[in-house]
């Protein structure tokens, strides 16, 4: 059985057609894009073409909206700053508490070191928002307002061209963490006023260590990566040559591929989902109604999820417990306590996130394994057994007598 690989939301395999388009950049294609020669001038002419790739992909109005960086933390990172750099007489933020921690760490972090305020934004059991908590939150000191546009653990989306008209009416800035998002939905920051949009390459078939940040047209900005003229003087240094042009076709294949995300992945989704939930005692958590459609989140009850993924991972398949950059906590995710998930599940939830490259055949070969894996685990755990007692133990009370 080949491996099956179902955590891409943690991170997706290269598309070959991405690192062929990398390849002649590490060799015959090696100048520097600021240089004034032809080896520079070819290779800027390419790190442009990857621009409008980008914006063609994020519906925004102009090329030079987008700025390479290292990845959707340093890009999530520049947003928050800037905003409170350039917003004079505001030193709060509201964001919200699911947030990915390359938000919630730098919002900690500005809140001990240098006593700005920070409103986090509680969601329902359905990991949906308290808009008018929202609404309450904004105010004249908020320098910026962040809010994910889909939650990387359940997938549930959030209403941000809402948000963003929201905070734009309290004055403040809007960012809003779309790693998770582009490539897998329709996007046009044309028609929203969302003013920054942070994005990472290795999310949508696209090498690790580029990412981009949106950055809307006339938006005061303040490098994060000061030094060269390098994107217009948004961030130093010499570009990653390799990792635009990838991440450029990248962006190329996701709009090619949209529809299939839609239809084709979301597809291969619900089936899996549909065949798991029959095993019993399990949940899908999130907004069913409104989420990315290669994303499910299904909690077993009184059993460990990292049980389930050490016999998945026996098994071939690749799956996870929910944030890449969480994992080896012992904790229960921050996600899920937030959605205040019942205590007999929040410890045996899986997150299952697929990709183009999925097929139907990689579903059936995880649903003809997991019921099994699911059976041994609640076979032997004193938790599952205590339940089953005690369903026992009512439904004995509640027999009508004789």
């Amino acid at each position: 059985m080949r491996p099956i690989y179902l955590d891409n939301n943690a991170t997706t395999r290269a598309d070959p057609a991405v690192v062929a388009a990398m390849l002649p950049y590490f060799s015959k294609q090696f100048g520097n894009a600021s240089s004034a020669h032809a080896f520079g001038s070819e290779v800027a002419g390419a790190v442009k073409q990857a621009r409008k790739g980008l914006q063609a992909l994020l519906g925004a109005a102009f090329d030079h909206e987008i700025v390479f960086t290292s990845g959707g933390t340093e890009s999530d990172n520049a947003a928050i700053l800037s905003a409170l750099d350039t917003q004079e007489g505001r030193d709060e933020i509201v964001t919200t508490a699911v947030e990915h921690p390359a938000i919630l760490a730098l919002v900690d972090h500005l809140r001990t070191s240098r006593g700005i305020t920070t409103h986090l934004i509680e969601v329902d059991s359905c990991g949906r928002l308290d808009i008018e908590a929202y609404r309450r939150a904004l105010g004249p000191r908020t320098a910026i307002a962040s809010v994910m546009w889909a939650n990387n653990e359940t997938g549930t989306l959030f209403p941000v061209a809402q948000l963003a008209d929201m905070a734009h009416q309290a004055g403040a800035l809007f960012h809003t963490d779309a790693v998770q998002a582009v490539g897998k939905i329709p996007l046009d920051l044309k028609a929203t006023e969302i003013d920054m949009l942070s994005l990472s390459g290795h999310k949508l078939h696209a090498p690790k260590g580029i990412g981009a940040l949106y950055i809307r047209k006339g938006t005061k900005f303040s490098p994060l990566v000061r030094g060269g003229p390098q994107e217009r003087r948004r961030r130093g240094g010499t570009e990653n040559v390799p990792g635009i042009i990838g991440l450029g076709k990248a962006a190329e294949l996701a709009s090619t591929h949209l529809n299939d995300e839609l239809t084709h992945v979301g597809a291969l989704r619900d089936r899996l989902e549909q065949g798991i939930l029959r095993t019993g005692h399990c949940s899908v958590l999130g907004d069913v109604k409104s989420r990315l459609p290669n994303t499910s989140n299904i909690a077993f009850a009184y059993i460990e999820g990292e049980a389930i993924i050490h016999h998945l991972n026996k098994a071939g398949i690749a799956a996870s417990l929910g944030s890449a950059c969480a994992s080896g906590s012992m904790e229960p995710s921050h996600v899920l306590r937030a959605m205040n998930v019942p205590v007999s599940l929040l410890r045996g939830a899986i997150r299952f996130s697929l990709s183009r490259d999925n097929t139907i055949d990689d579903v059936v070969c995880v649903l003809n394994l997991l019921p099994e894996i699911i059976a041994r685990l609640r076979a032997s755990s004193l938790a599952w057994q205590a339940h089953v007692q005690i369903a026992a133990d009512q439904s004995r009370v509640t027999e009508p007598s004789l």
